[in-house]
């Protein structure tokens, strides 16, 4: 399914955005330490206002028998609309793609896969709520997202629950690792807790030595800022400041004011489209990347940052870096995608959901079901310790010679610990150039610590 004027028009509309990493889009953040009471209530509003909206979705869905029939089907609950639309259109696109390949292989278990049930996330819980209510009453096989971290925290009971298999390929927050999803639950991003390692001795290496990190009160924000944060201490550095702040505040004065305080001779920001606001105040107050070092992470890696932050001068952030989870070096996918999808600008997050829909496939392959409730125990095995393949059609054809397969998907080794994510992470180091130009400088593997 081609949905490319549809998406084209919503890339339009969130432009403005930055390029974040999905440990959390919603709305439902919750109150900051450094927020003010008035956006705190005015965010409460919005919350209640939305939690009135999807009253009827409330409760999560009964639990299901998942999908009985003989076809296997997909559902995805993505961004299509609120504050990370513009992640939308490339995890939409991949997972097209994925079905297009599945199909010309000669679909699941012999037959062709249907177009996805679509289903916006919307940054709002209540949202995702029924868009995750209105697939599984499908009964499809599987459900790819959501992009946020918190939008897939409010709906994964629900789908779950169900006997449906749900796969992320862009939540990155460490609380899915020990989620108890009864192993219908799994990733193909890594964990914040293998970049927050990267991003630490990143700093480390650039000899700084007394850190300020600032991050979104949620999932995502937290999670990385404590990765980060142990990886500081561990490494020796003394970490002066670690306080997180409320994403739908007005404005950002405390924040800056707090990271002024602390005297740091580096700073950490893990934010979202907020974080060109607390960048801002922050250059405002001497504090640029060549007064003290200042980094950010997935959520601040954008090619227009420099001109959120300085529309007039984008060379402002020259010599702020970051890190983020890289994909595999795979051109060919990319032109493949772009070929697919003509319209598509950013390809952020493409190949991992890709590889979701492809692992699901071939877990589904191997089990002889279209239901997860029986596939789920294949996942995992699919990813490592056996032949290797890298695509559909050829993993499908080992799997039918009664071979056990290692899938290497187009974001690279998956390699599925026990809890359904990838056990090593390729993280990038990025920089911006003098002319406020993203670069980027290196790519590091990160593995969990012993």
């Amino acid at each position: 399914m081609r949905r490319t004027t549809h998406l084209k028009a919503m890339a339009a509309l969130s432009a403005v955005a930055l390029l974040a990493a999905c440990g959390d889009g919603g709305e439902d953040t919750g109150s900051g330490d450094t927020a003010t009471e008035e956006s705190s209530e005015e965010g409460a509003e919005e919350e209640t206002s939305a939690e009135e909206e999807g009253s009827e979705s409330e409760e999560p869905a009964a639990g299901g028998d998942g999908n009985t029939s003989d076809t296997f089907t997909f559902g995805y609950v993505l961004p299509e609309t609120g504050q990370l639309a513009f992640l939308g259109p490339p995890q939409i696109e991949a997972l097209g793609l994925a079905i297009e390949d599945i199909n010309a292989a000669g679909g699941v278990l012999g037959n062709e896969v249907p177009d996805a049930v679509a289903g916006d996330e919307a940054g709002q819980e209540a949202a995702a709520q029924q868009a995750a209510d209105r697939i599984l009453a499908e009964q499809p096989s599987a459900i790819v997202g959501a992009a946020a971290s918190g939008m897939s925290l409010a709906i994964i009971d629900r789908v779950t629950g169900a006997n449906v298999m749900q796969c992320s390929g862009s939540n990155t927050a460490p609380t899915f690792t020990d989620y108890q999803d009864d192993g219908l639950y799994v990733r193909t991003a890594p964990s914040d807790a293998l970049q927050g390692p990267v991003l630490a001795n990143t700093i480390v290496n650039d000899g700084y030595s007394n850190v300020a990190i600032v991050a979104r009160a949620d999932d995502y924000g937290s999670g990385l800022a404590d990765a980060t944060a142990t990886a500081l201490e561990n490494a020796g550095a003394t970490v002066s400041l670690n306080e997180t702040y409320d994403p739908l505040a007005r404005e950002f004065n405390a924040v800056v004011s707090s990271v002024e305080a602390a005297e740091p001779d580096a700073v950490v920001v893990i934010a979202f489209e907020e974080g060109g606001q607390i960048l801002q105040g922050m250059f405002e107050a001497g504090l640029t990347p060549d007064a003290v070092g200042v980094y950010g992470a997935d959520g601040l890696r954008s090619a227009d940052l420099g001109s959120i932050v300085n529309e007039s001068d984008p060379s402002v952030i020259a010599g702020m870096k970051g890190t983020a989870p890289a994909s595999a070096d795979n051109p060919d996918f990319i032109t493949r995608l772009q070929e697919f999808a003509p319209d598509l600008e950013e390809t952020q997050f493409a190949p991992q959901v890709y590889d979701c829909a492809v692992t699901m496939a071939l877990a589904a392959e191997a089990a002889g079901s279209v239901n997860a409730a029986d596939f789920k125990a294949e996942v995992n095995g699919i990813t490592s310790e056996g032949t290797e393949c890298t695509s559909f059609e050829e993993c499908k054809g080992l799997l039918e010679d009664g071979e056990d397969i290692d899938y290497n998907g187009a974001s690279g080794p998956l390699d599925f610990t026990d809890a359904g994510e990838p056990g090593t992470a390729t993280i990038e180091v990025y920089e911006f150039d003098d002319a406020g130009e993203l670069q980027s400088v290196e790519t590091v593997e990160s593995n969990p610590s012993e």
